[in-house]
């Protein structure tokens, strides 16, 4: 089974169901759902996208959304390996790191984000949602 990285953007764009990105999101999470894929997220993540809901609706309601989402993922691990190679990566934004070298770390096949840019140093693949789908249609 393949394993996914989402990045936090995508997790928010679900939970959000932001216009213009909720339906690419919702067709992957509904893949892990159907359990054809497996899907990992980091906890800086989920903390981000509760904050982010939060604002947005009550508090109640976001971490509930967070606590539905949890079934159909797995958190990324985190430890200091991780933290220390994200510390010392050459990325530009600390997050994007963690969630790099959690995804090596839980042996993931690629990361899904909207910002490709932010992962140039990957050795994985990292594809958008749209990309990420056509894919799986050619397969």
């Amino acid at each position: 089974m393949q394993k996914i990285l989402l990045d936090t953007n995508i997790i928010i764009d679900f939970l959000g169901e932001r216009k213009g990105f909720y339906d690419p999101a919702a067709k992957i999470i509904t893949l892990a759902d159907k359990k054809k894929i497996k899907i990992y997220v980091s906890a800086v993540s989920m903390a981000t996208a509760y904050y982010v809901l939060a604002k947005y609706e009550n508090k109640k309601a976001a971490l509930e959304k967070v606590r539905k989402f949890k079934v159909l993922c797995e958190i990324s691990s985190t430890n200091n390996e991780v933290f220390e190679k994200a510390l010392n990566a050459p990325f530009d934004d600390f997050e994007d790191a963690l969630q790099y070298f959690s995804a090596i770390e839980d042996n993931c096949d690629l990361i899904v984000t909207r910002n490709e840019k932010d992962f140039k140093t990957a050795l994985i693949p990292v594809m958008n949602p749209e990309n990420y789908l056509q894919t799986l249609k050619q397969q």
